[in-house]
């Protein structure tokens, strides 16, 4: 029996027992007993003793968002999104609604306002449970270059985010706890004005292999890429794409970091691990069949979700105070499709096909498409290591 049944109980019979004479009292007792699941003592100080008064009202203002109305939207929305943070979410939720009204069923408009009005801090406290339920190591492999650490320059300041085309690239292992023998590994190419990020798979990092990657990916992509900046890993400082990035009619800037300093790459560090690592994790992927599945999710389904669906935030500015640095972010996160769209250097031809790539594309149906080919690719990878051993 539960606690306000419990108490219900007690009131009933507590005017009964206080007025009873002793037979009686001992029959409303039994009955109190087999009632409530009391022992015969516990219930005799109950009985004996005067009524508890009713239970403090919950402090604090009345609740506006019920748990049992909003989470199902709401959790749903997490989920397909990659489990974006309260503020981020809240930036997407206007898109991603419209995509949920359309596959489920057409939400109330008033509850939709409501939806809309809410804020990241309740957002946080509706997932708590939620979060518990779905909780979200690696390995350096950048072995430095030397034959054009001379020829390539460090670059000197921050990095130009003011307008498209700086792109920064890296690579991530798929090698779990082991750097030994060959395994894939994943390639990030990241713009830094829009945040807009392509992957890519190669096997073993060739030179040869990077460089066409990055030939495919500047046709693809909707920016001219205006200067170029690597870690010193050897897959990036080599003679193939020294001669690709500088043998144009127009010189391309290519810079490099600092040595030991990875920082100096930054926005592509960050996007290794939410656009890699959160999506295929630490395996190790030693099997050259792996490639052409991982780089059909890359440059499909993934592509699209994340620069199309997936909000991020932008570094304002910086503010130095009494020896600590103080980030401040812009107010409202944007994904990298909408900051192209605002940009006045990127071309309107480009923006119509953006537009209309974009209205052919549901959230929605693209994370069920990447689940269903991550699923294809565990199951291969299982197959593969079965037949190597």
């Amino acid at each position: 029996m539960s606690l306000s049944a419990k108490r219900e109980a007690l009131a009933r019979i507590h005017g009964r027992y206080q007025r009873a004479g002793r037979l009686h009292k001992q029959r409303i007792l039994d009955e109190f007993c087999a009632t409530c699941g009391y022992h015969r003592k516990a219930a005799l100080r109950l009985l004996n003793r005067p009524l508890p008064p009713a239970p403090p009202k919950r402090p604090g203002p009345k609740i506006i968002y019920e748990p049992a109305e909003v989470l199902p939207v709401l959790k749903a929305v997490w989920l397909a999104s990659d489990q974006l943070c309260s503020k981020r979410l809240k930036a997407a939720l206007p898109e991603w609604l419209e995509h949920h009204q359309r596959r489920c069923a057409p939400l109330p408009e008033a509850f939709k306002e409501k939806l809309l009005a809410i804020s990241p801090a309740q957002i946080d406290r509706l997932l708590k449970p939620v979060r518990f339920q779905h909780p979200k190591k690696g390995l350096s492999t950048t072995r430095p270059g030397t034959l054009l650490r001379h020829a390539v320059p460090t670059r000197g300041g921050p990095p130009d985010t003011s307008r498209p085309g700086s792109v920064e690239a890296d690579t991530v292992a798929h090698c779990d706890d082991s750097t030994e023998g060959d395994y894939v590994n994943s390639l990030t190419f990241t713009e830094l004005f829009s945040g807009w990020t392509e992957n890519r798979a190669v096997w073993n990092k060739s030179a040869d292999a990077v460089l066409e990657q990055l030939r495919q990916l500047e046709a693809v992509v909707p920016y001219a890429m205006k200067d170029f900046h690597t870690d010193n890993g050897g897959e990036f400082l080599n003679w193939a794409l020294h001669r690709h990035l500088t043998g144009r009619a127009v010189k391309l800037p290519w810079t490099r970091s600092r040595a030991y300093r990875k920082n100096d790459n930054a926005h592509c560090e960050q996007k290794n691990w939410t656009h890699v690592r959160q999506l295929f994790g630490h395996d190790r992927f030693e099997h050259p069949e792996l490639v052409p599945l991982m780089n059909d999710l890359y440059a499909r389904e993934w592509s699209q979700f994340t620069n199309h669906f997936k909000p991020t935030f932008k570094l304002f500015k910086q503010v130095k105070e009494n020896g600590q640095t103080q980030r401040v972010y812009e107010s409202q996160p944007q994904t990298p499709y909408q900051r192209l769209l605002a940009s006045p250097d990127i071309p309107e031809a480009i923006k119509a096909k953006l537009r209309a790539a974009h209205a052919r594309l549901d959230p929605f149906a693209l994370k069920k498409n990447i689940e269903a080919k991550l699923k294809t690719f565990f199951t291969v990878l299982g197959n593969l290591n079965r037949e190597a051993t």
